[in-house]
């Protein structure tokens, strides 16, 4: 057996299982769960008629690549979105669809780390926990970047020792954050990128929230956006993941992509058609559908915009809470420790969230998940707004 297996940690939601035993709520309110990241707004019905359209390919074995209808889609729309100019994203080489980004950022880890080199892999502290089983799978130990308050959420490039630099192969970052919302700006991906070139690492930005945002004429910048801002029209060292989890409310289609450098994703390619992790036909099909509408990803930002201004205007002046710069997350900060917050709350409320320690780790005696929870607005407005009204009296009762 490999042992490495040893070193992963349960999954958040096993821990809060566990915090969960014996707990029961007696008040008669139904539960909602504001716990699990799934989107549940409407799937788009275009997508779905798109998939029953093309059912028949199911008698075909999909290629690891991609169809071509797929992969031109997706340029079509990352040059569109992220302003790299038509065609600057080849459909041939630089893009690679995936079964969602879960499985492909594990994937990458696998094929970028060199274990004989006593390597580090980066990544935010708090996090998305594949990104350390990621690490521990591929040989190499996860250094963690605490993401705080006082630096707007954000890893702290700066205050990075050298020898760390040194020893590192890989760097995840997630912008917008999971679970802070928080969103890197242009000259701080600027900063990573000549890191990258100075050390020789590579950077795997997890971008899957990158369509939740609250100002239309301002979304969130991305990777390869800031690759040709400053004339790094190869995008090396630099890839990015994409899913229409939630941009698209389609996490059960498992369906994303990888993009960027090519000498990466020609090894990456490699070891996925070994792996055996094609996408269906229909489901990629489907997911050309999708990637060509901007209406249903407009509409769906509005909702969250709803949902979001409901909930804080209940919870501001009994929570310390602030709006996030993205994503559907909300990261209050909690009265009493976390974990007895979100059981308290459970048994009084129904209400389910997840306490911040579960999404990060004690590095040097400081946990950012500490004394924070994570509420995501997933749930119909009507259940939101419930939610932020049972969460206020359950605080105002404290």
């Amino acid at each position: 057996m490999n042992q490495e297996l040893e070193l992963l940690h349960p999954y958040p939601f096993e821990k809060l299982a566990a915090l969960f035993k014996g707990a029961e709520h007696r008040g008669g309110l139904p539960h909602i769960a504001l716990s699990i990241g799934e989107p549940k707004h409407a799937s788009p019905a275009f997508v779905k008629q798109a998939l029953v359209d093309n059912l028949d390919k199911m008698s075909v074995y999909p290629a690891t690549k991609g169809v071509p209808e797929l992969r031109q889609a997706i340029s079509r729309w990352a040059c569109n979105r992220f302003n790299l100019g038509e065609g600057n994203l080849c459909a041939e080489t630089q893009i690679l669809p995936v079964n969602g980004t879960r499985e492909a950022l594990f994937a990458f880890a696998q094929v970028i780390i060199n274990r004989a080199d006593n390597p580090l892999l980066v990544s935010p502290n708090p996090f998305y926990q594949i990104y350390e089983g990621a690490a521990y799978l591929s040989g190499a130990e996860p250094y963690f970047l605490p993401c705080l308050e006082e630096n707007r959420f954000l890893p702290d490039f700066d205050a990075v020792p050298a020898e760390v630099w040194r020893r590192c192969q890989m760097i995840f970052i997630c912008s917008p954050g999971n679970p802070t919302g928080a969103v890197m700006d242009s000259a701080t991906l600027q900063k990573l990128i000549a890191l990258a070139d100075e050390y020789d690492f590579v950077i795997a930005s997890d971008e899957c929230y990158s369509e939740l945002y609250f100002d239309e004429q301002n979304p969130p910048p991305g990777l390869l956006q800031v690759c040709r801002q400053i004339g790094r029209n190869d995008y090396k060292r630099c890839v990015v993941f994409h899913s229409l989890s939630k941009r698209s409310n389609l996490p059960g289609l498992r369906s994303g992509f990888v993009a960027g450098d090519v000498a990466i994703l020609k090894p990456f390619l490699l070891y996925r058609t070994y792996h055996g992790c094609a996408m269906p036909v229909q489901h990629q099909l489907a997911s050309v559908a999708a990637w060509n509408d901007e209406e249903h990803v407009r509409e769906n930002r509005r909702i969250y915009q709803q949902k979001f201004t409901a909930v804080l205007d209940i919870l501001g002046g009994a929570l310390d809470v602030k709006k996030p710069d993205a994503s559907f997350y909300l990261w209050p900060r909690t009265p009493i420790g976390e974990t007895e917050f979100a059981r308290r709350l459970f048994e009084q409320q129904h209400v389910t969230v997840l306490p911040g320690q579960y999404l990060s780790r004690t590095v040097n005696g400081i946990n950012p998940g500490e004394n924070r929870v994570r509420m995501a607005l997933v749930a119909p407005l009507e259940q939101c707004v419930e939610a932020a009204e049972r969460i206020r009296s359950f605080v105002l009762s404290l």
